[in-house]
């Protein structure tokens, strides 16, 4: 074996056992036991396990342990290792990537249980126009008034809804915006043609007052959409990623295309033009191009 080969599995191992640390802290979480309690659950001894949940440990339990595990949790092996980012329960099989096709209440349903399985986790989306949180009713009537978007629908709904129960987000989100997308709105061209002068100005008053409020935990970045693309997506923190296809998602579940996904987002973050320390400012100068 190469010095290079040696590396690679270095590293490949390096991140499974990382992997493996984080989920076995929220297994032991979810459970309500302290580590003792947690060992004897599972047949091994606390000073074995407490040296799998070592920072930067590169061990892992055997086989047979492992097998343990999962079944005294409930979770499946692949998870467990990082394969998938669904927890697997009840030993189902989890497709790396699937299209999930869904009607406004079963799409405002399933949005609801991603958001709150993220819970405590970073929410990331680039947003198909405008974002869901910030969008006033008489966008969205417009926006939906010759669209049968049963999706957009639900997650507009599902971002009102969670605006109701709380002040502000009660998990950090990083929206992606390209700057062009505002710069249209304000002006009045394209999709935003016959929308009138009045609710355009109002909406963009809306999301400045929102985005003061809600940064930090709220974080508006803006790209030019000439230097840098990216379809609507959002990431529901490693869990899973959704990519809006119309009337349709492409959930994806796998570890290795959620990663792909969130080095994209991050370069979109690092090619930003504006970021959340000048939204304000930013959204500031489309309300004086409103026409």
């Amino acid at each position: 074996m190469n010095s290079q080969q040696s590396d690679l599995n270095s590293s490949d191992k390096r991140d499974v056992a990382h992997i493996f640390r984080e989920r076995m802290a929220l297994l032991i979480s979810q459970s309500g036991n302290n580590l003792s309690q947690f060992a004897k659950s599972i047949g091994i001894d606390r000073s074995a396990l407490s040296q799998f949940l070592a920072p930067d440990s590169t061990r892992l339990p055997r086989a047979e342990t492992l097998c343990a595990i999962s079944r005294a949790c409930g979770v499946s092996l692949d998870w467990l290792m990082g394969l998938i980012a669904n927890d697997g329960h009840n030993d189902e099989i989890v497709p790396s990537i699937e299209i999930m096709q869904m009607n406004e209440e079963e799409a405002t349903r399933k949005l609801e249980e991603w958001h709150r399985e993220a819970i405590g986790y970073k929410i990331r989306y680039v947003p198909n126009t405008l974002p869901d949180l910030m969008r006033i009713d008489e966008v969205s009537e417009f926006e939906f008034k010759y669209n049968h978007l049963f999706i957009r629908k639900a997650q507009d709904q599902q971002a009102k809804q969670h605006l109701n129960k709380t002040e502000k987000p009660d998990t950090d989100m990083e929206v992606c915006i390209p700057m062009q997308t505002l710069e249209l709105f304000a002006k009045g061209e394209g999709v935003w043609k016959e929308l009138s002068r009045d609710v355009r100005q109002k909406q963009l008053e809306h999301m400045l007052k929102l985005v003061g409020e809600f940064y930090p935990t709220f974080r508006l970045f803006f790209f030019d959409q000439q230097a840098v693309y990216s379809a609507p997506y959002t990431l529901f923190g490693p869990l899973r990623a959704a990519v809006y296809l119309g009337n349709m998602y492409l959930l994806v579940n796998s570890v290795d295309h959620i990663k792909a996904l969130t080095q994209h987002f991050d370069r979109l973050i690092r090619l930003a033009t504006v970021g959340p320390d000048r939204a304000e400012e930013q959204i500031q100068n489309y309300l004086n191009q409103v026409k």
